[in-house]
């Protein structure tokens, strides 16, 4: 028997209709125009705070008081067009993470998804019982069932509260990845391997609170079909990215989302980031011209990054991004999961929303046995 719609995707107290969230993209692809338009199709949408300071180049603020007004804007202008829930993806390795959730909280943002490190610190200041009373949720994003038993035992004893939700992400992703390049390709590493041991960490908590943690699958998600095979496997939802810019709705320029429409299986591959982290993307002259040698000259805005070393990078992976989201492809690249070769048009987002629940609907035509798995 087919479920005639998706399951709904219930985190804490916020209920999606739809059990599918846009993942955060930087440098200024998922915005209040991506995330509020996802969120009014009934999936969670997802704000990218990465160097937002970039793309206030006109003002005469300093890049890291810049990258907070900006993303103030963003999250106040998704919340004026949309009552669904809207989120925001901050990296812990940024240098400014601690001024970055503290605004998060500040603004109330549904959910914040935490992720290039471990979340095992708020900001100074935030007691025990101010984070007890935070009215934001949290989703860490790990990539084994390892992180997730660290980050979920060190906030039950130190914060005394547990994140709502977690995301395991595998390495079919776009851009950084936290896999050391070896295991990218290795299938112990494939995301159906690691997101039963998640869930199987995760419910020693569920059982021993008494609460519902919902795993959020992500990683190289592109269809309905892909969706019903991770909700079998028993994650509650997923997250997915790649195929949501190529969107009317998405922030980038229409010449980021052309490189997607445009590219092929064999364009899409791991580049070295000046970051110290594999990261995938697709092929260009940029590219190219740095796996040759060629130096990129910048001026170190703020060091955003903690592991980046400005004074021997070839480049800045900032402005190589920021400039991609303006479609200045030639002083920059796209980062792209590995299914980015399939994207053949743009659409807006509810069209997308509607196709991925005509595809999970005609999946489980395949598989009848579903209807099944997902009410156990």
């Amino acid at each position: 028997m087919v479920l005639d719609k998706m399951p709904q995707l219930k985190i804490g107290d916020l209920v999606l209709e739809k059990p599918i969230i846009q993942g955060g993209m930087g440098v200024g692809i998922s915005l209040s125009g991506l995330a509020s338009a996802v969120a009014n199709a009934g999936g969670l949408g997802v704000i990218s705070y990465v160097a937002l300071g970039l793309l206030e180049q006109e003002s005469k603020m300093k890049y890291r008081e810049a990258n907070i007004v900006r993303l103030r804007r963003e999250i106040r202008t998704a919340k004026q067009k949309t009552n669904g829930v809207v989120g925001l993806n901050i990296m812990v390795a940024m240098s400014d993470y601690n001024e970055l959730l503290k605004t998060a909280v500040e603004e109330e943002v549904d959910i914040v998804f935490l992720g290039a490190g471990l979340p095992l610190r708020f900001p100074k200041g935030y007691t025990v019982d101010k984070i007890k009373k935070i009215k934001t949720h949290f989703a860490p994003i790990v990539s084994s069932g390892r992180a997730a038993q660290i980050v979920f035992q060190y906030w039950e004893k130190s914060f005394g509260r547990i994140p709502e939700a977690v995301v395991v992400e595998g390495p079919k992703a776009g851009g950084h990845l936290g896999f050391k390049k070896d295991q990218i390709d290795n299938p112990d590493f494939k995301l159906e391997n690691i997101v039963p041991d998640v869930i199987e960490v995760i419910a020693s908590f569920e059982k021993r609170l008494g609460k519902k943690i919902p795993v959020i699958a992500a990683g190289g998600i592109f269809t309905g079909a892909d969706i019903l095979k991770f909700l079998e496997l028993g994650a509650s939802g997923v997250q997915m990215a790649t195929r949501f810019v190529a969107t009317d709705e998405c922030d980038a320029s229409d010449l980021f989302k052309q490189a997607y429409v445009q590219c092929k299986e064999e364009d899409i591959e791991i580049i070295e980031s000046p970051v110290g982290l594999p990261g995938r993307a697709i092929r260009n002259s940029f590219i190219e011209e740095v796996k040759a040698g060629e130096q990129k000259p910048f001026q170190c805005s703020w060091k955003c990054l903690k592991t980046c070393d400005y004074r021997t990078t070839p480049y800045c992976i900032a402005d190589a991004l920021a400039y991609a989201q303006k479609g200045e492809l030639l002083k920059g690249f796209t980062f792209a999961g590995s299914n980015a070769f399939k994207v053949d048009k743009i659409i807006p987002v509810q069209t997308l929303m509607d196709t991925l629940e005509s595809e999970f609907r005609n999946a489980q035509k395949v598989k009848p046995k579903s209807r099944v798995a997902l009410e156990a």
